[in-house]
């Protein structure tokens, strides 16, 4: 595994040890990245369940200002600074080791761009974390919200909780879900700062 393309550009990247993640494969992030390409430039990105960093790690090489790295699993952590320090884009990350849900109080910005998640699959960390992120004053209308999943995940649910459906990208085996929170008066998210 390594960083695509950017100012960290073909470093091998580490990933943690056993069976307990599933890093993105580089044809995928590379995939990811060039529909992302625009986004990216002075972005704040959040990449949660981050296992090695492999995601925000691309975005900060490709021009995101800064991204958060949020993991609760010792060795993954262990591995994110490993790979932050390697590739010198330290300086421009925040590393929290804690539950995704509970992690998301941490985050101290006035916005966020991008939110990058990619939960372990089939076992509806997905909702649980939309839900929680739709009560952020940091995520906007204009925020896109990006989930990893399996193929076969059922999003059905996305409108009623208050989500729009962008687009879909599906691969062989996963895809990438793209959304973003849809205009709410009542709590005051109305998209604009």
């Amino acid at each position: 595994m390594r960083v695509i393309a950017g100012t960290a550009g073909s470093m091998p990247l580490r990933t943690p040890e056993g069976l307990d993640t599933r890093p993105t494969t580089d044809r995928i992030k590379e995939t990811l990245f060039n529909m992302l390409h625009w986004e990216l430039p002075g972005a704040v990105f959040l990449d949660l369940f981050s296992g090695s960093g492999a995601i925000g790690i691309e975005a900060l090489s490709r021009g995101a200002k800064k991204a958060y790295f949020v993991d609760h699993a010792p060795k993954a952590v262990e591995c994110i600074r490993q790979n932050l320090a390697f590739t010198k884009l330290e300086n421009h990350a925040i590393v929290i080791k804690q539950e995704v849900c509970s992690a998301l109080d941490a985050i101290r910005e006035e916005a966020v761009d991008i939110v990058f998640l990619d939960p372990p699959y089939g076992q509806g960390h997905e909702k649980n974390v939309l839900a929680a992120l739709r009560r952020k004053p940091w995520v906007t209308r204009e925020t896109l919200i990006i989930v990893e999943a399996a193929l076969g995940t059922d999003f059905s649910w996305l409108c009623q909780e208050g989500f729009v459906l962008e687009k879909e990208k599906k691969y062989k085996t996963n895809k990438h879900v793209f959304v973003r929170i849809e205009k709410n008066e009542e709590s005051g998210l109305s998209g604009q700062f």
